[in-house]
């Protein structure tokens, strides 16, 4: 019954979210819905179907989005995780704002020179495969929190979907399919353990796929909450997995671990109210730091997608991504001079060299001084409720997959977010990004972050709830979809599944998705001196946005990304 249930869902799903006739502006499906009460867009239509379930039966954006986060677990393994961490950013009906940091955190005994050779050089990949690229889990405490505070429902009932969804199992999408296949064949050789899920060579659309290690797990979630795993039987299946495989989290680094409730970041663009994630997140500040230095121009009169605003916007992120280089990191460890990086005259300061005509070289552009004279796998879910709460969560493992370490049966997978450290200061990672000593490996220090879930007012009104995985491109993609909208305007479908471009300083190219922009536009940005790399997909967007009473949503055609409300 149960599995009728699930295929109901699915069906369901599709044909109440999608729209048959897509936008001229893009060729891909729009995955479109526009209702008047609640709503969930997130990466897999079974996680979306579970959050609205929350919803009709009363609970709060908070209650959904826990429930949300648990399912991805099972239905997005990739990214959707109890093993990773993330950011999450409310918003109340009333207009009170919080932000809760569930970042991960380095083990004990992590050291800065940890993944360096002898001679100082960097071990390739030992931040990133296997059990010593792990740092300490924080989403399941940062579930219990978020429920402490704000939820409404019980503990159990936001669990139980996600575990029968688990211990009945589910059809696979082509990407999950996919995806599977590539744990398989790139991943699996880092367990100690043969997950087992594992059971085939090739995963097919439509499979059936039954995570019991990870039911139980789940189950121990839902009895005990943060000690069903942290402490007792997960927590020594994972000491347990450090100690195959040469990682080094101990039962103490899990014992210890705490996700932390921080003052949001806010800040203004035009008649708009931006609430952010502070750091350890360089989403927000970086996010502000473009918005303030664009702000000046007339990007509507430029175009959308012209060789003048992309090259003006790209400018922008150039400078914001040179200063995160230097002052981004856990403020826990570090004073980051936020007030001295969001001050408008600053930014002005910033874009002073700024030409309309040629590009300036990132060589030339280095992390601002403050004194001058004038004054790539992650996951998103925003959701919206009834009372008209909003909550904004992105959530990682990191790279897809995370370090490819299952918990030997306990069927969850482990991040590889050490590698968002610094590992030599000044060399890049996976995502190419470049970290100074402010972002250095310390014991029990959280890594820099690029995660950007964001909410915006419009004359004191919920306006957009947004957010996106995507590694450094993340804040460039959320840059773009408010602007999409807010200069362009463009319904949220349309600003979500248009191309986009990301340049985060170096290296000093544009990543530009491929068969998106009229060559044209590409040779005269050429002529400036930019140059290209291109990809097939950037970001999966996943937004909602409120006017005149409606919620309008946007979820991404790039994925299985699915909208689902009433």
């Amino acid at each position: 019954m149960y599995r009728i249930f699930i295929l109901f869902c699915v069906s369901f799903c599709f044909l109440s979210c999608v729209n048959s006739n897509p936008s001229n502006v893009h060729d891909e499906i729009d995955k479109s819905a526009i209702i008047d009460s609640a709503m969930v867009v997130s990466a897999h239509p079974l996680a979306s179907e579970i959050g609205k379930s929350i919803l009709k039966k009363g609970g709060n954006a908070i209650d959904a989005a826990i429930a949300v986060q648990f399912a991805l677990a099972v239905v997005h393994p990739s990214a959707g995780n109890i093993g990773g961490g993330g950011f999450m950013v409310i918003r109340l009906n009333k207009g009170d704002c919080y932000t809760l940091d569930f970042r991960e955190k380095a083990p004990s005994t992590a050291h800065r020179d940890m993944y360096l050779n002898d001679d100082g050089t960097i071990v390739k990949r030992l931040s990133l495969d296997g059990s010593l690229a792990v740092g300490v889990p924080g989403t399941v405490d940062g579930m219990c929190k978020a429920h402490q505070k704000f939820g409404s429902l019980s503990w159990g009932e936001l669990i139980q979907p996600s575990i029968e969804l688990a211990q009945n199992g589910f059809p696979l999408t082509q990407l999950e399919a996919d995806g599977l296949n590539y744990f398989v064949n790139s991943k699996l050789k880092f367990n100690s353990i043969e997950p087992s899920f594992i059971v085939k060579d090739n995963w097919l659309k439509g499979d059936s796929i039954y995570l019991h290690d990870l039911a139980n797990t789940l189950y121990l979630i839902k009895a005990k909450r943060r000690a069903g795993f942290y402490e007792g039987e997960i927590a020594l299946k994972i000491t347990q997995e450090m100690e195959r495989s040469s990682g080094v989290i101990t039962s103490e680094d899990l014992q210890n671990y705490e996700s932390i409730w921080r003052e949001p970041l806010i800040g203004y663009y035009k008649n708009y109210k931006i609430i952010s994630m502070g750091p350890p997140s360089s989403g927000g500040a970086c996010l502000l730091q473009m918005l303030k230095m664009l702000e000046p121009f007339d990007l509507n009169q430029m175009g959308l997608h012209s060789y003048k605003s992309i090259h003006c916007i790209a400018e922008a992120e150039k400078r914001a991504f040179a200063d995160r280089s230097k002052y981004m990191g856990d403020p826990d460890f570090i004073d980051v001079p936020l007030t001295q990086l969001l001050d408008s005259m600053y930014l002005k300061h910033r874009m002073s060299n700024y030409s309309s005509i040629m590009a300036t070289l990132s060589d030339s552009i280095f992390p601002g001084n403050f004194n001058f004279k004038e004054s790539d796998q992650t996951t998103h879910y925003s959701i919206v409720d009834t009372y008209g709460n909003a909550v904004s969560v992105t959530t990682t493992l990191n790279s897809s997959y995370g370090s490819g370490v299952v918990v030997g049966s306990a069927g969850f997978l482990l991040n590889n977010e050490m590698d968002d450290f610094s590992s030599k200061p000044g060399q890049p990672n996976l995502y190419g990004l470049i970290g100074g000593e402010a972002n250095s490996i310390q014991p029990n220090k959280r890594m820099l972050s690029s995660m950007t879930p964001t909410i915006l007012e419009k004359n004191g009104q919920l306006f957009m709830v947004v957010g996106t995985p995507g590694g450094s491109t993340i804040i460039t993609g959320v840059l773009q979809t408010i602007l999409n909208v807010i200069e362009y305007d463009l319904s949220i479908q349309d600003a979500v599944s248009i191309g986009r471009f990301h340049h985060q300083w170096r290296p000093d190219e544009i990543k530009i998705e491929s068969n998106k922009f009229d060559s044209l536009v590409i040779q005269q940005l050429k002529q400036m001196g930019h140059s290209f790399k291109s990809v097939n997909s950037m970001n999966r967007v996943d937004a909602i946005v409120i006017s005149e009473g409606l919620l309008e949503g946007g979820a991404d055609p790039r994925g299985d990304d699915s909208c689902s409300g009433f």
